[in-house]
């Protein structure tokens, strides 16, 4: 996928996560904001799939399940949500992990519990 396309992508999760925003405000736990956004996502004909199980294959041993992703848009996009008091830099770290192991180039790693949403809401690029 080519970046223009992966950035119009992101965009529109953006637009969807700002409406589940408007719609329910800040405070309530991950989950919720995650089948709102789902729910959205879906809406608007975005492919989208939740809490993606991901093996991981260590010097060519297959350990298993090894990481779950809150959700991948588009086999592409990887979608890390949370709701705490403010992103701390171990947040962004298992984002950028999650990229270089399922070699996905952007993630975006967005907090409800903020006062505006787009202050919470952070791209991550592989690489």
């Amino acid at each position: 996928m080519d970046r223009k396309t992966l950035n119009d992508l992101s965009y529109k999760v953006i637009g969807c996560a700002l409406e589940v925003y408007k719609t329910l405000g800040p405070g309530l736990l991950e989950s919720a904001y995650e089948k709102a956004l789902v729910y959205e996502l879906n809406e608007n004909g975005i492919p989208v799939e939740s809490q993606v199980e991901v093996n991981l294959n260590y010097k060519g041993m297959n350990i298993g399940e090894g990481l779950r992703l809150d959700l991948l848009v588009d086999g592409k996009l990887i979608v890390e949500l949370k709701s705490v008091e403010e992103l701390k830099p171990i947040h962004y770290k298992q984002l950028q992990t999650y990229l270089r192991l399922t070699n996905c180039h952007l993630g975006l790693l967005i907090n409800f519990n903020v006062n505006d949403l787009m202050a919470g809401v952070k791209r991550v690029i592989n690489g």
